[in-house]
């Protein structure tokens, strides 16, 4: 465990700023308000040169007072035009593995809070740990230390590589969680009451995170948001490695990859992962068939079967686990093809992503409010569903014997028009004054929505339970956030509509 900073500087808010002792030397944060931040904390050395393609290295120790008053360097290296609307700078420099800590009681080991650790998405090549919706300080209000983790992107965290370890970006999250373990005490956390959270890819990160073993002693327990699972096979992830190998005329190999400047494997990767170019429907269809390119890889070693195997044969079952999702994830995506589709029956156009005739017809009978929207509306909540909605049950399914709650967050953006993929971020952190938050939730979101939401997520937190009934008491019961339904809202069988899919 770190040794804490006693000295009144560690403590006092009319200082410059607090200083704390963490196992690798002495680290400097910012005051804010009644909270403090510490911003960039290495916890592993810079994944560059001969560390490039390695498992993660601790940090080696440090003299002096190390500065932690700004973000550090990401792995995300260039502005994706915020696709998911969620404002995450990317931020130059060579050692990209930090962690920031937000925290009321900064050397105070005593404190002993309950700590979140946060993982971000980015569909496992984007996404930025720096960004102002996952700053703690509301957390730290209800008297939680809050952590958010980088790690590898794409082909240098995930891709296969003869040579390599294997899911670098998998042992990253890992070295980031076995850090707080060693470190969280000087902030004022308990390393023994630690809850995992991440939405999109960094919720299939923390989904992956439950299934496996050897990370069980990292975390008590799991919000998972929208979570898209990894899983990978081995045999998917090594075409992707040979065919960016041969656009970039190198070996497969871990001499031919390092020969390649991470610009380059940057520019290859997305072709690599589509190298026919496929039409936009026929590219949604792979990726509902075979899930995101990159991601955690069943390599055998650090992960030995799917998720959801690992789930159904109980591990993790003594993890309280919360999951769920937007009503419609994707159909923001579909907005732009309305006019094309309006006068094309929705069976006509799910038939080339749904084949199965009584599963397709089962599926658009329960969806007849979608139909009334359009064919386009259709599509996106047929992806969404598909993606992130119909596993969410099969999960919960698989934990029927172990605490698991399940909800809906429904409430759709006047600025978007749907409850769209992102939207609940700002509400589950409870940072709707944020910058961009008005971009994707308009001018005047619900604070009573947010105050919901955020409030769960610091009941599971603080207590174990977000305060609803859980799945696995009443299968089918699931929270409604915003929607039609008066809130507190808990319906019998939330997820009626994706059964066809299960």
């Amino acid at each position: 465990m770190s040794t804490p900073v006693t000295d009144a500087e560690a403590t006092d808010p009319t200082l410059d700023g607090p200083v704390v002792t963490i196992d690798a030397g002495r680290v400097r944060g910012v005051w804010r308000e009644t909270s403090a931040a510490f911003l960039g904390i290495p916890f592993a050395e810079a994944p560059v040169g001969d560390l490039r393609f390695e498992a993660p290295v601790p940090v080696a120790p440090w003299e002096g007072v190390r500065d932690a008053t700004e973000p550090g360097a990401t792995p995300q290296r260039k502005q994706l035009a915020e696709i998911t609307l969620i404002p995450e700078p990317s931020i130059p420099g060579d050692s990209t593995l930090n962690v920031n800590v937000y925290t009321p009681a900064p050397g105070t080991p005593d404190a002993a809070l309950p700590v979140l650790v946060y993982i971000h998405g980015g569909g496992y090549t984007a996404g930025s740990p720096a960004s102002p919706w996952y700053d703690g300080r509301s957390f730290n209000r209800d008297g939680v230390v809050t952590v958010s983790v980088s790690y590898r992107l794409g082909f240098d965290g995930f891709g296969r590589i003869e040579g390599a370890p294997s899911n670098r970006g998998v042992r990253d999250w890992l070295l980031a969680l076995d850090w707080v373990q060693r470190n969280v005490a000087a902030f004022g956390g308990d390393p023994s009451r630690v809850t995992l959270a991440g939405q999109s890819a960094g919720g299939g990160a923390v989904l992956t995170l439950l299934g496996m073993p050897s990370a069980q002693h990292l975390f008590r327990s799991v919000w998972c948001l929208s979570g898209a699972v990894g899983d990978v096979s081995e045999v998917r992830a090594k075409t992707f490695a040979d065919t960016l190998a041969r656009l970039a005329g190198v070996e497969p190999t871990r001499d031919g990859f390092a020969s390649l400047p991470e610009h380059r494997v940057l520019e290859l990767q997305d072709e690599a992962a589509n190298p026919d170019g496929l039409d936009p429907m026929a590219g949604v269809a792979a990726m509902l068939e075979d899930g995101l390119p990159w991601g955690p890889m069943i390599d055998g070693d650090l992960i030995t079967r799917p998720t959801l195997e690992s789930l159904h044969a109980g591990v993790g079952g003594d993890k309280p686990l919360v999951l769920g999702a937007t009503d419609d994830e994707f159909t923001m995506a579909t907005d732009d093809a309305k006019k094309k589709l309006r006068f094309l029956p929705a069976s006509l156009v799910l038939g080339k992503l749904l084949t199965d005739r009584s599963r397709r017809k089962a599926y658009l009978a329960a969806n007849r409010t979608q139909r009334r929207k359009g064919t386009a509306a259709v599509l996106g909540r047929f992806m969404t569903d598909s993606m992130f909605r119909a596993p969410i049950v099969r999960i919960a399914e698989a934990r029927t014997a172990h605490p698991t709650w399940v909800y809906r967050f429904s409430w759709a953006s006047p600025r978007l028009g749907w409850a769209a993929h992102c939207l609940d971020v700002p509400f589950w952190f409870d940072c709707l004054d944020a910058e961009k938050v008005d971009l994707i939730a308009g001018d005047d979101p619900p604070q009573a929505l947010a105050d919901e939401l955020h409030g769960a997520a610091v009941a599971l937190v603080r207590e174990g339970a977000p305060g609803w009934r859980a799945w696995s008491d009443a299968p089918g019961a699931t929270r409604v956030f915003g929607g039609d339904a008066p809130a507190p809202a808990v319906l019998p069988d939330g997820y009626a509509e994706v059964r066809a899919l299960v």
